[in-house]
């Protein structure tokens, strides 16, 4: 990308020059006076020297003086330079009209010569403003470009951190559960953590991408969901409805999964008839809804660790990667708890 704007900047300025330079030629062909090669010399010294005002500012003016703050250096530089480019200029014009344009001349009456110095030197002063506006825009582009990427690495630390910090987590609530079948039927339990095996894969190395394909994900959903439903009794009333087809589209990995964790961790009694009801769904035109409910038991005190970590991370990650691209509801209806997620993808 840095060469093409390399390439860029130099064919504009190439174009730029030809123009000025080819100036002449386009009033001396509409008034059928030809330009001579002698002819052109006179004329050449006039933007050679507006080149070297233009080029002087651009590549060491503006960068080693006006940029550390030195203005009065600055503009003293510049005036010292064009009193000398306009005397240069009065001083070749002078001795190639007396010396090398051999060509005759019509008597016609001129300004003083101080009036072209004068002229030549505001022009100068033109040509060292348009240099500064460049130079300026491009700083311009450049600081900006690099703030880009600087937030870009920002978010993208802030990302990784986050995915941190929801791994233990996912874990930590996972061997919870496991824990609790123990006790109720050990084969089952020994089971789980080969299923938890596979799921730890995806979360562990699938998951350092920042998105995954949607089918991946389902896949991911549906085991987690038959590890969980494992140790559930019959007094739970447990519902999935996912998506059959991921279509191939891409999404940020573990973000359903933080609800639907959720749900199995507040959303069960041990005595008390219970349900969970998962729906992942299509939304027209080009969104995913997940819409979970669930019965709501709020954890006491004493065994409230890690909770609210999966939610918190979820609304920070929407933000990052789906900025006004996303809804997210989590609110107690009467006795069931209901969350629901829609994505734009």
């Amino acid at each position: 990308m840095a060469d093409k704007n390399r390439i860029l900047t130099f064919l504009i300025h190439l174009i730029g020059w030809g123009l000025v330079f080819g100036f002449p030629l386009f009033f001396t062909w509409k008034e059928g006076n030809p330009m001579t090669w002698v002819k052109f010399g006179g004329y050449v010294s006039v933007p050679v020297a507006f080149m070297i005002v233009f080029y002087a500012n651009y590549f060491i003016f503006i960068d080693r003086m006006l940029f550390r703050k030195q203005l009065l250096l600055f503009v003293v530089t510049n005036l010292l330079l064009f009193i000398v480019l306009s005397f240069c200029l009065h001083w070749w014009q002078e001795f190639y009209i007396h010396c090398v344009d051999d060509t005759p001349k019509e008597p016609r009456r001129f300004p003083p010569r101080s009036v072209f110095i004068i002229r030549d030197g505001c022009m100068m002063a033109l040509m060292a403003a348009l240099s500064l506006a460049i130079r300026m825009t491009e700083n311009w582009y450049i600081i900006e470009r690099e703030k880009k990427e600087l937030e870009n690495a920002r978010s993208e630390a802030e990302l990784q951190n986050l995915k941190n910090q929801l791994n233990p987590h996912f874990l930590f609530n996972t061997l919870n559960n496991i824990y609790s079948l123990i006790a109720i039927d050990p084969d089952r339990a020994q089971f789980a953590v080969h299923d938890l095996s596979r799921l730890l894969r995806h979360v562990l190395y699938e998951d350092n991408q920042r998105f995954v394909s949607l089918d991946q994900e389902l896949n991911f959903m549906k085991s987690y969901i038959e590890l969980m439903s494992l140790r559930l009794s019959e007094r739970v009333d447990l519902k999935v409805r996912l998506l059959e087809d991921g279509k191939g589209l891409l999404v940020a990995p573990l973000l359903f999964i933080t609800l639907i964790e959720n749900a199995f961790k507040h959303g069960v009694a041990p005595i008390a008839p219970s349900f969970i009801h998962i729906s992942l769904e299509w939304l027209e035109p080009a969104g995913i809804r997940c819409y979970i409910e669930n019965s709501y038991f709020p954890k006491k005190e004493s065994d409230r660790s890690g909770s609210g970590i999966g939610l918190e991370n979820l609304r920070k990650r929407l933000e990052l990667l789906y900025p006004g691209k996303y809804f997210l509801r989590t609110e107690r209806e009467g006795d069931k708890f209901v969350a629901e997620l829609v994505i734009q993808i």
